[in-house]
């Protein structure tokens, strides 16, 4: 029983802040017409979350803790991208109102993809808290704290976009879409900078 509750606690833990990942979901439930349109970005985002949870708990994040450089690389290169992140969701917020355009099924899955698996701030903290806490477990405890870890990450995608498109009904205007992107584009910017901040201290 206790390893299911470590590993719900812990999911949690790293899933709640507001980040990219959670960002993108949310926004995709906002925009799109109906909740089945959001799938295409809920399915990838939790397939990658899965996969880091898999590859964390398989032992990569040793690799990590013994390369040191490696996570000074990840941290500059993932808040550069973090701010070409910021950058585009501020500058597109106002358009994609204007113009009614939502991403198709290809974009969302293709932009799911990148915020997931690109995002060095999400593999970092995948990698290395999940990766380092399943080491106390054998066999299939472990196994079992992978998939509970799994499943949360897929019910709060599943409910973020929910929480999206209730908001997206009340929205009949378009300017609370506007507003939250602009508000999702200064929270990127300053995990950006929390990265950056993490870096110097690691120089």
């Amino acid at each position: 029983m206790g390893v299911f509750v470590h590993a719900i606690i812990l999911a949690f833990g790293l899933i709640l802040p507001l980040g990219v990942q959670n960002v993108f979901i949310f926004n995709q439930g906002m925009l799109q017409r109906k909740f089945s349109n959001a799938l295409p970005a809920i399915v990838t985002a939790a397939i990658s979350d899965t996969l880091l949870i898999g590859a964390a708990v398989g032992g990569v994040s040793l690799i990590l803790l013994q390369w040191p450089l490696l996570t000074s690389v990840l941290y500059a290169g993932g808040s550069l991208f973090l701010l070409y992140m910021a950058w585009g969701m501020w500058k597109s917020a106002s358009a994609a109102h204007e113009s009614g355009r939502v991403l198709s099924a290809g974009q969302q899955i293709a932009f799911a993809a990148s915020v997931s698996l690109l995002n060095p701030h999400a593999l970092l903290d995948t990698v290395a808290v999940i990766g380092t806490s399943s080491l106390q477990y054998d066999g299939m405890e472990r196994f079992y704290f992978a998939l509970t870890t799994a499943v949360v990450s897929w019910v709060w995608f599943i409910g973020l976009a929910g929480a999206g498109r209730g908001m997206g009904r009340l929205d009949r205007t378009g300017r609370m879409s506007v507003m939250f992107n602009r508000i999702s584009a200064v929270i990127l910017v300053g995990v950006a900078g929390m990265m950056l901040w993490k870096l110097l201290q690691s120089l």
